[in-house]
């Protein structure tokens, strides 16, 4: 294997290990592969991992899952978008599968509850280390500072939507051509790493992309109409859940308020209580927020599905929600991403890509907001002030004495462990 490639062993060690430690949603998760990718392996270089991002947040669904799959595509082609793609969401599949059928069989279980109480601490304090670290390296001009912050108080304050922030600051970078670095030369990635960069693009391809990915999205459902009927609950998640991953922009926080409306109101799944609870899970397991559709369609599959064993039906749900919400994941980034590299060497496009990522540290920001303010006002109680003290604490020890991630999170969920069962 020459040494200015990253082989398929590597990269499977890596994103399999990813799968297991990816806590904290769409921002946790980022924050992890900026620090692994960027600055530990060096595998792909900081303004090729922002615009990336750029990217997979204009795309609906969730963007930490294509992150992965784009970078994984990058550095070891197809099979490696699929292995990074897949490997980021498989261990969650099993991991809240386990937990989801313990909710439905047993309720809550308060020692898993506890374990996962302090994950969250861990999880706010990676997320404002990425912030700031991704903020320093990208925000090298005061116009660009400007436009990060325009954007935070735009999404946090008036709820503008993510993709008019995007497109707004895309125009203005384009117009200003401001930028901290020069776009056009299309800097290498790392000075050892050679990355899929050169695919070949035309309609053959786009029809091979959009045949093979159709299909697999379709399968499933149609067969459960040929063995069910077309009236069945499964054909029901099978579209609501394909509906969910095309329309909703701004990843998974987006998609949370439309799967609840559908799920709760709409069909009548479940219980808003019970949509909570999935929320809860699904932030305190490893993989995207999203997963949180997995627990929703086993519920669904568990209670409504007739003829078949609450087990068996809620398995059934689950995995098809699951499938349906990440395959046009797939689909959208091996479609698009080779057109997406050919533009990184656009010069003006650059520039309104280094715009972007200005205005993506804004909506980060926001996001890390939103989820701090959860970990320490939790909605069954007042103000957390173990929460606070554990993340002051995780923060301080990674920002001044480097403390690596994963003892961090280990000790973190050790810590509210412990705290939780003898205090709660």
């Amino acid at each position: 294997m020459p040494s200015n490639t990253v082989s398929l062993q590597q990269a499977f060690r890596y994103w399999l290990k990813l799968g297991f430690i990816s806590f904290g949603g769409p921002t946790g998760q980022i924050a992890i592969m900026h620090r692994d990718l960027v600055e530990k392996k060096k595998w792909i270089a900081e303004d090729h991992f922002l615009q990336a991002l750029n990217f997979c947040m204009l795309l609906p669904g969730p963007e930490a899952q294509q992150l992965a799959t784009y970078i994984g595509w990058l550095l070891n082609g197809r099979w490696g978008g699929i292995m990074a793609g897949g490997l980021f969401v498989l261990p969650s599949i099993f991991i809240l599968w386990a937990l989801t059928w313990l909710y439905a069989s047993f309720g809550s279980v308060p020692m898993v509850a506890a374990l996962f109480y302090g994950l969250k601490p861990a999880v706010v304090a990676i997320v404002l280390e990425a912030v700031l670290r991704i903020g320093k390296k990208s925000l090298k001009t005061r116009f660009l500072y400007s436009l990060a912050t325009a954007a935070f108080i735009g999404i946090y304050a008036f709820n503008i939507p993510f993709p008019v922030i995007v497109l707004t600051t895309g125009l203005i970078g384009y117009i200003t051509r401001v930028t901290p670095m020069n776009p056009g030369a299309a800097p290498s990635p790392s000075p050892s790493i050679t990355l899929n960069s050169g695919v070949r693009r035309g309609w053959l391809r786009v029809v091979k992309v959009l045949t093979v990915f159709l299909t697999l999205w379709a399968l499933p459902i149609l067969l459960l109409g040929l063995w069910r009927g077309w009236n069945d609950i499964f054909i029901d998640i099978g579209i609501l859940f394909s509906k969910a991953a095309v329309v909703t922009f701004g990843g998974a926080y987006a998609v949370l308020g439309y799967i609840g409306q559908q799920a709760v109101d709409h069909y009548h799944w479940i219980m808003p209580e019970q949509m909570m609870d999935g929320l809860g899970l699904a932030e305190t397991t490893p993989g995207p927020l999203i997963m949180v559709n997995q627990f929703v369609g086993y519920l669904a599959g568990y209670y409504h599905a007739e003829g078949l064993s609450p087990a068996l039906g809620g398995a059934i749900g689950g995995l098809l929600a699951t499938w349906v919400t990440f395959i046009p994941s797939f689909l959208m980034i091996f479609l698009l991403a080779p057109y997406i590299e050919t533009l990184r060497k656009n010069a003006q496009l650059g520039s309104a890509l280094s715009a972007i990522t200005a205005a993506v540290v804004g909506v980060v920001l926001n996001l890390a907001v939103i989820f701090t303010y959860h970990t320490l006002v939790p909605d069954k109680g007042g103000f957390d002030w173990y929460a606070l003290i554990a993340s002051v604490g995780a923060f301080i020890g990674m920002q001044r004495f480097k403390w690596a991630m994963i003892p961090v999170i280990i000790g973190s969920s050790a810590a509210g462990f412990f705290w939780k069962m003898a205090f709660h």
